[in-house]
């Protein structure tokens, strides 16, 4: 089941998951190993090389000039082969979606064009120890000096920074002004006074690598402020639904990947002299699963065509985040169930998806949250 999809979004469903079981899923394991940063730059690469890193994106900057339902696509396809590489490839040009709207022409040829040729990764940096949820609370600051900023601060769980060769970066510009005090920079990541430290050892997505920044007198040329001074809380919020959408489709793969490999097992794997498919018990389990998994796949869709009409897809984005990443830790979970005891071994792929995925009920707005958007947003006579 993959939803009512026009002749052109099913040919991009089907190159995209030829791909990644052909390039993401062997080496899978490869890229869960603890120890160095282990970015997959050739899966990255070729990604771009077929035009999947944002296919949305015009051609004019690297991209295929196709619709937003295609992007959605590839991050379900790719997360349905493997959740940590698939993160890791497609996190490689977050932040490339600010410079693309509100930067200019020199920042989008200089930062936004390589990175969808593979050739730069870029990275976001927002939340910081004491801000996480409360972007407001940021304690970064940027002071202009001349025709420079001047920042200072410390950042956590910056994605991709290890590997990136430029942020983007939030910081304070008005520090009284709560959310309307906040500026984004491009900041190189061989800025002096920028310093990345080691990786954040995190429970799964070991392919995509975290870290903490300390920013001490990091000098940024204002040619590298992105949009407004003062306007970067509200430029942020403009991809808030878009990245929502975007991480459902993350969960919304993650859920299918393990589905399909606990469909696989129960077919095979045989106890009391028949397939463990054969016990009603089993078949109820996995036609729940599959309900979670088609039901996420619509609300999904649904917000993302709602996104392209050009509506609010507020209420909808978070209402798909909330239930894929919800529904994407219960179908992880019932696949580990169904593998028994070599669900919670390393010799199947399932308990690396269960892994992997649990961080999707965390970022880009917790579910407690996207319940709180929910909430404040209900009409009662729309439902």
């Amino acid at each position: 089941m993959t939803g009512s999809l026009s002749a052109e979004h099913e040919a991009v469903r089907n190159a995209v998951r030829e791909f990644a079981e052909g390039e993401i899923a062997p080496v899978a394991r490869e890229y869960d190993e603890p120890g160095e940063v282990q970015f997959p730059w050739e899966i990255f690469k070729k990604s771009a090389e077929l035009d999947f890193l944002a296919p949305h994106y015009p051609e004019k900057y690297g991209g295929s000039g196709m619709d937003f339902l295609s992007t959605i696509i590839v991050h379900e396809e790719f997360n349905r082969a493997d959740p940590g590489i698939g993160t890791a490839v497609l996190s490689g040009k977050f932040g490339t979606e600010m410079i693309l709207e509100y930067g200019d022409g020199r920042q989008k040829e200089e930062f936004v064009e390589p990175v969808l040729a593979g050739e730069m990764a870029c990275g976001t940096s927002i939340s910081e120890p004491n801000a996480g949820s409360d972007v407001a609370g940021m304690r970064t600051t940027a002071e202009r000096e001349g025709n420079e900023y001047v920042l200072n601060g410390s950042k956590t769980w910056a994605s991709t920074s290890p590997v990136a060769d430029f942020m983007v970066v939030m910081a304070k510009t008005t520090p009284d002004a709560g959310h309307g005090g906040i500026s984004a920079f491009i900041v190189p990541t061989e800025t002096e006074g920028f310093t990345i430290e080691k990786d954040i050892p995190k429970m799964g997505l070991r392919a995509s690598p975290t870290a903490e920044i300390s920013i001490s007198d990091a000098r940024v040329p204002e040619v590298n402020l992105v949009g407004t001074e003062d306007e970067g809380f509200y430029q942020l919020m403009e991809f808030f639904n878009e990245n929502r959408i975007m991480v459902a489709a993350n969960a919304l793969g993650a859920a299918a990947g393990a589905y399909r490999h606990a469909y696989e097992y129960a077919h095979e794997r045989e106890a009391f002299g028949q397939r463990i498919a054969d016990f009603q018990g089993l078949q109820w389990m996995l036609a729940d699963m599959a309900t979670k998994v088609e039901t996420a796949r619509s609300t999904i869709y649904r917000a993302a065509n709602q996104h392209m009409a050009g509506e609010d897809p507020r209420q909808l984005a978070s209402i798909a985040k909330y239930y894929a990443s919800e529904i994407c830790e219960d179908v992880c979970s019932d696949a580990i169930q169904i593998h028994g005891g070599y669900g919670y071994t390393r010799d199947f792929p399932v308990e690396k998806f269960y892994r992997d995925s649990r961080v999707q009920k965390i970022v880009e707005g917790t579910s407690q949250i996207q319940k709180n958007i929910i909430y404040g947003s209900i009409d009662p006579n729309d439902l």
